[in-house]
């Protein structure tokens, strides 16, 4: 059993940065590959980056590469979702969520464990 919380978000300009923090308590955190998604207003649930169980992989939607970088720290059973240059279309709830397997194509379906979201707003 993984439970897992989400802070850091709130309203923010465009172009500016937000760190967003991931804090997990259970188990064998090291045994889950941590996501972040998130669910824009009126829209579905999309993948928006995913870290793997040590840390040395990471890869991200085509929407935030080269903008967003996820990071975790097993000792601190914390996983970051650091995002830069943020623009309107970012804004959404993001969520944390874990499942002890990898995947090329994360799905909200295969997820095993979700935090319950934090609001992120940019302003234009």
């Amino acid at each position: 059993q993984v439970q897992l919380v989400e802070s850091g978000g709130g309203l923010v300009q465009a172009g500016v940065s937000l760190r967003l923090s991931c804090a997990a308590s259970g188990r064998s955190f090291g045994s889950y590959v941590i996501n972040w998604f998130r669910q824009p207003p009126g829209k579905e649930r999309e993948f928006v980056a995913a870290v793997s169980w040590s840390g040395a992989s990471a890869f991200y939607a085509d929407s935030v590469k080269g903008r967003f970088v996820i990071s975790r720290d097993n000792a601190k059973n914390t996983v970051s979702l650091q995002m830069n240059s943020l623009k309107p279309e970012d804004t959404a709830v993001y969520y944390c969520a874990a499942t002890q397997y990898y995947s090329d194509t994360p799905s909200p379906a295969a997820m095993e464990y979700w935090g319950k979201g934090t609001l992120v707003t940019v302003s234009s």
